[in-house]
């Protein structure tokens, strides 16, 4: 494990550095510091380099397409968890499709997740509703705001008992059962 320095994630010449130095394999980053990373001349030549994981933004494609030219050998996965659902929810591993958005995958093992409408019921694959969570890594709710707890926390619409959380984001499901963040 290396840690950089207070305030050197800002600084991309400096993370190429220690990135070399201590032959990082793997990187997690939000993507608008990945982004001010790929800017860094040098990026190309952190060849060690086989994992970058980004999640807590949207995935621009620009950022992915820069992954795949200057860092071929590095793997690139989005991630995608707000804080009620524990940390992340969905995965995908970031792949050349020749789309204008990065998708945010599948759920990850005892998560869940569906995309209703204003009745909340399940939307078909392409057309967007809003993503609803559920699962063992979900809050309980907000400490001492009930309310808030109460509009985005509710038992399934399904009948099964379980609890979901509702996001407040837009997604679609694609043909092929993959997340793609609206």
């Amino acid at each position: 494990l290396a840690v950089a320095g207070p305030g050197d994630h800002r600084d991309p010449a400096i993370l190429v550095s220690l990135i070399q130095r201590y032959q990082v394999t793997t990187l997690h980053f939000v993507p608008s510091m990945l982004q001010v990373f790929l800017l860094d001349e040098n990026v190309a030549q952190c060849t060690r380099l086989t994992r970058i994981v980004c999640s807590g933004e949207a995935l621009p494609v620009d950022a992915q397409q820069q992954v795949f030219a200057k860092l071929p050998n590095a793997g690139l996965f989005n991630l995608y968890g707000p804080t009620e659902a524990a940390i992340d929810v969905t995965h995908w591993t970031c792949r050349e499709e020749g789309k204008t958005s990065v998708p945010i995958g599948q759920p990850i093992a005892n998560l869940t997740t569906y995309i209703l409408d204003a009745e909340l019921q399940p939307v078909p694959a392409g057309v967007i509703g809003e993503l609803y969570l559920g699962g063992e890594g979900l809050a309980r709710g907000y400490h001492r705001r009930p309310a808030l707890t109460a509009e985005r926390f509710m038992t399934s619409p399904f009948g099964d008992g379980q609890r979901l959380y509702r996001t407040g984001d837009l997604a679609s499901y694609r043909p092929d059962g993959v997340i793609e963040y609206r």
